[in-house]
């Protein structure tokens, strides 16, 4: 059964992982403090004392030790689905991921369905210190062999994570930290999306499209309802960067004429120069303007006092917005 929709990030993750527990002995929880704690951020409170031990397990604190373990785990036939505390704490897991989770499948000719997920709680917003505020999440969604999500509601996560644990290949899942516990959220279009992994129109408008995912969805939300009657923003929330949905944001480019890409991750060879060079590529005859971007610079994550010059907030938005649409 699928979780409460009304319930926020934390508590529909919660739920679902409890669910698909209950559901499947073969799948289990690793992760730092994730079991008499409940992880960092409180999503795995109680599952241990419900599952045990051997189901809900506190790992050491080693990144690479997590996946590496998972790995052996999805071969023995296991589910494994791994937290890693920041996302910023990915980098020594890189390996296990890329180099061997990533292509357990094409070694074994198929005869291996690694099915493996990473939740990593993600992004900026929470004056976090160093490494616990950065958005990596085009690092894997380059990767061929893992797929990548971007959640930005509990609904949304419910769904990601249920699908995600049935693909047979690994999944990272990307959780909005500032988005876990928050209850107040912009009104959304209520149309499902068509797939598991396919984007949501979140918004319909007729002027310009924004693709967006992770937590700034919410910002553009807002920014296209402040900007309204005047400018009529359409929104597609991707919820998935790999594999991208491409053709829901080409239908939606072809009614609006006009595109802005926007999310949290560095501008620089992120998720949104993907989507602008396929637009260009696919969809330039229906174009009334050129693609824009709206992301941070690229550079490091700045401590915590200094974090509200690098995000791109609902201001940004409406500005960006205004200049392509006068």
């Amino acid at each position: 059964m699928s979780t409460v929709r009304s319930a926020c990030l934390a508590e529909s993750i919660n739920a679902t992982l409890a669910d698909l527990l209950e559901q499947d002995p073969r799948l289990l929880l690793l992760g730092e403090d994730i079991g008499r704690l409940g992880g960092v951020f409180r999503v795995t409170r109680g599952l241990r004392d419900r599952f045990g031990a051997d189901r809900v397990r506190d790992s050491l604190l080693a990144e690479s030790t997590i996946i590496g373990q998972a790995v052996g785990m999805t071969m023995s036939g296991l589910v494994p689905v791994c937290e890693i505390q920041f996302d910023g704490f990915t980098y020594p897991g890189v390996n296990q991921l890329v180099t061997q989770a990533a292509r357990i499948a094409d070694r074994w000719n198929g005869r291996v369905e690694p099915s493996l997920v990473v939740r990593i709680p993600t992004g900026g917003g929470t004056r976090g210190v160093e490494h616990h505020g950065e958005s990596n999440e085009a690092l894997f969604a380059r990767v061929p062999g893992i797929s990548v999500a971007c959640p930005s509601t509990g609904e949304d996560a419910d769904q990601i994570l249920r699908y995600a644990v049935t693909l047979g290949s690994p999944v990272v899942v990307y959780e909005p930290i500032r988005l876990y516990w928050r209850r107040n959220t912009p009104a959304r279009d209520p149309e499902p999306a068509r797939s598991p992994t396919a984007a949501r129109i979140v918004r319909r408008g007729t002027d310009l499209t924004i693709a967006t995912f992770g937590a700034i969805t919410h910002d553009v939300l807002e920014a296209a309802t402040a900007l309204a009657p005047d400018v009529d923003v359409e929104v597609v929330d991707l919820r998935w960067v790999a594999p991208l949905d491409m053709g829901t944001v080409l239908e939606s480019v072809a009614r609006t004429g006009r595109l802005l890409i926007v999310h949290e991750g560095s501008k620089d060879v992120g998720i949104g120069a993907e989507i602008a060079a396929s637009v260009a590529e696919h969809g330039f005859d229906v174009l009334r303007g050129p693609v824009r971007r709206l992301a941070p610079d690229r550079r490091v994550y700045p401590p915590a006092n200094f974090e509200k010059d690098y995000l791109i907030g609902v201001q940004e938005i409406k500005d960006e917005v205004l200049v392509m649409t006068k």
